[in-house]
């Protein structure tokens, strides 16, 4: 295995850190010559394959091909992360951080005083808070 690790990963976390150490490694200077000639809009349009891949194994029934299609697209991602970290578009952190950040804020009928009693009423409040973040943008 790569320089990363030195005994296999045991836990989410763990695994999370391995595949972005994976993907920095690649693009680094003892990895793949492929991966670092990449950008990080080259993975993300990589990341629209395999993400239409993700949903025909979803599709289907065969587990194993779920886990692998979805561990494609999750590490295809992470790659498009690493190569915007290098390109200083920005870091995993940040954009981890605000897609957390995001969430919350948008499911606020769950973390908010007014609770959504069917997804209907989730939906609502969701495109609710969506077009009133569009207003703060213009």
């Amino acid at each position: 295995m790569y320089p990363h690790w030195r005994k296999t990963p045991a836990s989410e976390t763990e695994w999370f850190e391995a595949l972005i150490n994976l993907a920095r490694y690649l693009r680094g200077p003892e990895g793949c010559p492929w991966d670092r000639d990449q950008s990080a809009l080259d993975f993300g349009n990589y990341a629209k394959g395999e993400a239409e891949e993700l949903v025909e194994a979803l599709e289907g029934t065969d587990r194993m091909h779920m886990e692998e299609e979805f561990g494609d697209t999750l590490f295809v991602m992470l790659a498009a992360a690493a190569a915007a970290e290098n390109e200083g578009l920005f870091t995993l952190e940040n954009a981890l951080r605000r897609a957390h950040d995001k969430m919350i804020r948008r499911h606020d009928h769950v973390f908010g005083e007014k609770k959504a009693a069917t997804p209907e009423d989730a939906i609502a409040a969701w495109n609710k808070i969506k077009e009133e973040e569009k207003l703060k943008r213009s």
